[in-house]
């Protein structure tokens, strides 16, 4: 059999030198870039039989100029940037990395909870900057609070969504989770399962870990926002496209949300006018919740044994 050729379309945030290509590589001629514009990832995939991507998009324009695919691997546990019809079509097996990230999501979700209850980022500015020059021992940036006690709804209850709830009830929080009738309810001591509404108007903190769907999309509109709790905290590290950004910036500026705290946005890179990465009630870390070592090398690692064991005839994690 010929060696089949593999080209990996924007490898920099998965593997920015810290890891190793070379696994992957043993198993075929392999291409590896950085980035890929549209224009550059055809260019570059036209003979590949096997295309890896984590953002590049492969959609119906493209996979139709890829005469030689067999094989998309996506790295990472979303799979819409590949047209899955498109590939269906052709035969093409498209194959992702469910639950590679869940520790590091949910220790990312937690940060962003303690940030938003603790204000650290601006304690340890005070505490660089101003201490030395106050009358006191004690100098507060802010109102500061607890976890404990407070009340934490999730909207999505996969593995990330259920290591939130065990970290939270570690922290002695009141967990709910948002049922969906049509969902097989995951059973955890210490979690209450209600309906949506009923999360959004009891909860102090909410946070999303649902997939982006159809059904999904601006999930958490202007609505469901005048539904929260007054003085409420909005956690974002699933997916950008969950809220309307626009109502959310509205509620923030009214008062009606005390904050938000986001790892993910609609647009990433986000335009240099987006309504909330200024918005001083709204904190934005640059999609980073999954990027720890670890999980970027289970990651690479996952990917690498779908490619393996495509070319051995058992396609693995196929989602087409």
């Amino acid at each position: 059999m010929a060696t089949p050729r593999i080209v990996v379309l924007d490898g920099y945030t998965l593997n920015p030198g810290d890891l190793s290509w070379a696994p992957l590589g043993a198993l075929g001629q392999l291409e590896v870039y950085e980035r890929s514009t549209r224009a550059e990832l055809i260019e570059r995939a036209r003979a590949a039989e096997l295309c890896i991507t984590n953002k590049a998009p492969l959609d119906a324009g493209v996979i139709g100029r890829l005469p030689a695919l067999r094989y998309i691997g996506v790295t990472a546990t979303g799979t819409n940037v590949v047209d899955k019809a498109a590939a269906a079509a052709r035969g093409i097996v498209v194959a992702n990395v469910p639950s590679y990230g869940a520790d590091t999501v949910a220790e990312h979700t937690l940060a962003l909870m303690l940030e938003g209850v603790k204000h650290l980022s601006a304690h340890l500015a005070l505490g660089r900057a101003a201490w030395a020059h106050q009358p006191d021992f004690s100098v507060s940036a802010g109102c500061l609070s607890l976890l404990a006690g407070k009340t934490l709804g999730l909207v999505g209850f996969g593995a990330i969504g259920q290591r939130v709830a065990e970290l939270g009830l570690a922290f002695r929080m009141q967990v709910l989770v948002a049922r969906r009738e049509s969902s097989r309810r995951v059973a955890l001591p210490g979690v209450s399962h209600e309906p949506l509404d009923s999360v959004l108007s009891r909860a102090d903190i909410v946070s999303l870990h649902c997939p982006l769907t159809p059904e999904t999309e601006s999930l958490i509109d202007a609505a469901r926002l005048q539904q929260m709790k007054p003085g409420a905290i909005l956690v974002n590290t699933a997916r950008g496209g969950l809220i309307d950004e626009a109502a959310l910036a509205a509620a923030l500026s009214s008062g009606q949300l005390a904050a938000a705290y986001l790892d993910v946005l609609s647009s990433e890179p986000p335009p240099a006018d987006h309504p909330l990465t200024r918005h001083p009630r709204c904190h934005v870390t640059p999609h980073v919740a999954w990027a720890s070592v670890e999980a970027r090398r289970r990651l690479l690692e996952v990917s690498i044994d779908n490619v393996r064991a495509f070319l051995a005839g058992t396609p693995a994690n196929r989602v087409v």
